[in-house]
């Protein structure tokens, strides 16, 4: 990842995911940045927000320095309003209680498709990635954040195997398919911040990351940008977000 002044570039990615977020949103959260992002936003502006877990747990209060590693981990529970089952919980978005998903992938199309099953032709792929676990459900049905690493690689054309749908094929595809309710909302990247025009279902450009020119942008994405009307220029962390941060995450584990 690039490194801004002051700050990792996964430090950075967190702050601008942190700040997608809602007070009083139900926020579905997938380890690593996606829980530190939401957790950080809880402490700085967003009391009312509501962590939900895969493994149950509604209402997750992370205790500084104590990230679990998995939404299966017992520091899950602390001070959790309620632990259900799996099925229970995704029932919840099922019946429409969830407002976002967050989580990332290893590839993302121009269309917010996202794949995290595997690399390469299906019949003999080149690498195998740990699979769909919620993911399906939780992209299905609600309004999704993709918080991820900004490479030519991982932004691709179409990815080799949609595991979360975004927008499908563009347009009204999605909704063609069935899926009635959500779609992608933002992509946050290390360079850049997108959002998705409303007609298309395309992602766009609505702001770029200090320091970052649309050449150097473009360069690191395997298809053809487009920017909004005026895209602006993403607003650096501020030292009392760096600070929370840091004292959520002492130890670095995902912001090194």
């Amino acid at each position: 990842m690039l490194k801004a002044q002051g700050h990792t570039a996964a430090e950075l990615l967190t702050i601008l995911s942190a700040r997608q977020l809602c007070d009083g949103q139900v926020v579905f959260a997938g380890v690593g940045i996606p829980l530190l992002a939401a957790t950080l936003a809880q402490r700085l502006r967003c009391p009312g927000l509501t962590i939900l877990f895969e493994g149950g747990v509604i209402g997750a209060f992370i205790e500084p320095g104590k990230l679990p590693p998995s939404t299966n981990d017992q520091r899950c529970t602390i001070r959790a309003n309620m632990v259900l089952g799996s099925a229970e919980v995704l029932l919840l978005l099922q019946r429409g209680y969830v407002d976002l998903g967050f989580m990332g992938g290893a590839q993302i199309d121009q269309y917010g498709n996202l794949n995290s099953s595997f690399i390469g032709d299906p019949r003999s792929p080149k690498t195998r990635l740990p699979g769909t676990g919620g993911g399906n459900d939780i992209a299905s049905l609600a309004n999704m954040i993709v918080a991820m690493k900004h490479e030519k690689r991982r932004f691709v054309e179409h990815v080799d195997f949609i595991t979360s749908p975004g927008f499908l094929e563009g347009g009204h595809s999605r909704r063609a398919s069935g899926l009635l309710a959500g779609g992608m909302f933002r992509v946050v990247t290390d360079l850049a911040v997108f959002g998705f025009d409303e007609a298309k279902g395309r992602m766009q450009v609505i702001s770029l990351n200090p320091g970052v020119t649309r050449e150097q942008l473009q360069d690191n994405t395997g298809f053809a940008l487009e920017f909004a009307t005026h895209p602006g220029v993403t607003e650096p962390p501020a030292d009392h977000e760096l600070k929370v941060l840091r004292e959520l995450d002492p130890e670095q584990l995902y912001t090194a």
